[in-house]
Parts: structure tokens; sequence; C-alpha cells
């Protein structure tokens, strides 16, 4: 029986011992990014999620894993998808964090009901946080909170295109300058966001619930953020179950970039997101975060939204979601650690402030200071 095969890496460093530690060939780099690890776990699994058997799991040293993999194609196609570095995604660079502010213009946000839900306080949000240190603009017009019911597409658009003409105009007459990002599951708003100037699709159900968004993305050339999801957010929540949280959600979202990339979406426009919270325990959701950068093996952009999560208010202590800040600037930055490219919050100020903390931390002050 053939195992489908995973690297997971773990003695992550980064800063300049991270290039040292590269240059001296014990470490290798994480998505080609800041963060170089110098072990890894090789984990060997029976398709369709059974557990590894015995012997599955083995413990190696990078320059022990890169002899293997000069012996074995299958193992060194894995470390390069592994250690390849990201090339840009919606025209932006990744060798640095990203930041995607959240803009849910939706009367039942789990984070903020309501608060954007007039359009002029949309739109103003979605300016100020391109001033604070925002790189993208995540528009939504349809709550996926647990629980939430589906609205229609016509109803979702009549929400979200307000804000979307206004900060996708040119600067200079009110646009927010930064690419918008539309967090949609239909098609058909899919179609009227990039008629509109939309730049990038966010669907958490990973292109699975409309069967016309294939298509319709792959003839349209933009980025796509696919997310994994149990079941739907009416019903995510009521007792998830997995065999190994981490490699099936790795497999569920190679199965969609394997149909992404058959229907004509390649790779390098696909940004991944494990869905913390969207079928997820506590439990799951830790496990997701301490592992993530096994899913740097998938060779896609690395995309994490943690912010104000009902697991953070349930650890940190705060049952309401604006009092989860600290928290999910807590979880975002152990997720930098581990090489996440994209953080996707709704506190882009002080997001923005810790990220530029931990770069200075490891790379040195900035240019000036």
């Amino acid at each position: 029986m053939s195992l489908r095969r995973y690297l997971s890496p773990f003695g992550l460093i980064d800063g300049p011992r991270a290039a040292e530690a590269v240059a001296a060939g014990i470490a290798l780099p994480l998505a080609g990014g800041p963060v170089a690890f110098t072990h890894v776990e090789m984990i060997a699994r029976p398709p369709g999620g059974d557990p590894a058997p015995e012997g599955g799991r083995r413990a190696l040293a990078v320059p022990a894993l890169c002899q293997l993999a000069a012996q074995d194609g299958e193992l060194g196609a894995l470390l390069a998808r592994l250690t390849a570095p990201r090339p840009p995604w919606a025209g932006l660079d990744l060798r640095r964090p990203r930041i995607m502010g959240v803009i849910n213009v939706t009367p039942d946000s789990f984070s903020d009901p309501g608060r954007y839900a007039d359009h002029g306080v949309a739109i103003a949000a979605g300016r100020a946080m391109a001033r604070e240190g925002a790189d993208i603009l995540d528009i939504g017009g349809e709550s996926t909170r647990p629980g939430a019911d589906a609205v229609t597409p016509a109803q979702e658009q009549a929400r979200i295109m307000p804000a979307l003409h206004a900060l996708t105009a040119a600067p200079e007459a009110g646009g927010a300058g930064r690419p918008v990002s539309v967090d949609t599951r239909n098609a058909a708003t899919m179609a009227a966001a990039l008629d509109a100037g939309a730049a990038i699709i966010n669907d958490v159900s990973a292109l699975r619930h409309d069967p016309a968004a294939l298509a319709l993305l792959a003839a349209r050339d933009c980025p796509v953020v696919l997310m994994h999801m149990l079941g739907e957010p009416a019903t995510m929540q009521r007792d998830p179950r997995y065999r190994d949280v981490l490699l099936d959600i790795h497999d569920m979202l190679a199965e969609r970039i394997a149909a992404c990339e058959a229907a004509g979406i390649a790779r390098a426009r696909i940004a991944i997101d494990p869905g913390i919270g969207f079928g997820k325990t506590i439990a799951h959701n830790l496990a997701l975060v301490e592992g993530i950068a096994l899913l740097h093996g998938l060779g896609c952009a690395l995309l994490l939204g943690v912010s104000r999560k009902r697991f953070i208010g349930r650890i940190g202590g705060a049952e309401a979601p604006m009092r989860r800040v600290s928290g999910s600037i807590a979880v975002g930055l152990a997720a930098l650690a581990r090489g996440v490219q994209i953080l996707r919050v709704h506190d882009v100020a002080e997001t923005a402030q810790a990220v530029k903390l931990w770069r200075a931390v490891a790379e040195g002050p900035p240019e000036g200071l």
C-alpha cells in the first residue's frame, strides 16, 4: 500500500541566525522567507486519512533530509515546495509579513455585528486601515460565523458594492490604494466584485460551494484564497472530528489545489487558509497553529485568520470579541514565527505595530532609527 508523505518542520529560527544556519548547511529556509528550520518530522500515512502506521513518523536533521531527498524524487519535490520562495501574490512581496484588514458589512458578524453596515462607515474604515498598515482590504457581505444562515447573492452584493466601488477607486478619487479582496462563496458575487475592481476572491468553502466558481476564477486570472471548513457555517461546530487535524486539513487543501490547477488556476495564484474556528475545537485550533509550518509543503502562500476568534476569548478570559486584541496578536506572532505570510485581522493598527517590533527583533532596527 502506498503511503502519503508529509514534512513537518521544527527547530525554527529567524533573523541573522537563520541565514547563518542556512549558509552552514544545517538549516533550510521555510517557503523562502525569514524563518528557517533545522529538523523535520517525516510522516507517512495511508491515503484516506488513516493514522500513520508504526514507524510512520521519523525525525531527521536537515543534512540527512537533503541526502534522502537527493535519492528520492518524490521526497525531493516535497522538500522543494516546502523551501521555495513564494512568488508575489496580489502584487505583494511575501518575503515580509502582510496584513489583511477585515471589513464585515454584515449585521450579524461574530466580531463586530453591524459596525460597518452603514456604507459610509465601512468606506471610512477601509481608508483608515490602509493608513494604519493594511496591505489588503477584505470586504465580506455574508456572515460565516458558527450557526450563521446563508444570504442570497443579491443581498450580499447590495451590502458590499458601495464600499467596494469606493475603496477600489483611484487614490485621487478617494480609493484606499490597496488591493481589495471580497469574502464570498457565490460565483455571481465573485463576478460582480471582480467587475467592480476587486483584486482577490477569498472563499471560505475553497470553491466548493458554488459549482460555477472554479471556471469563473480560472478565466479571470485573479488571486484566490482557499479556506478549509468542515461542513457549513450553520453546522460546522457540531462535534467536529478529525483523524489527525493537521494532516486531514492538509489533504483537503491539497485536493482543492489540485482541482484548481485542473480547472486552470495556477498554484502561484492560490493562498491557503486552514480555517481556524471553522469546524474546529479549541484543541484543533491550537494544534493547527503549532504545526502550521507543515502546510508550507503545499507550495502556496499561507494566510491565517485568528483575529478575535472564540478560542482566544475562552483561553484568555475575554468574553467580548472586541477585548481579544492582545490574544489575537499573540497567536498571530506565533504564526509569523512559523512562516505564515499573511495575517487576516480586525485590529490593523495594533497588529501592524506588533509586526514591526517582531521584525525589528529578528532583523534589527529599521533604517534611520
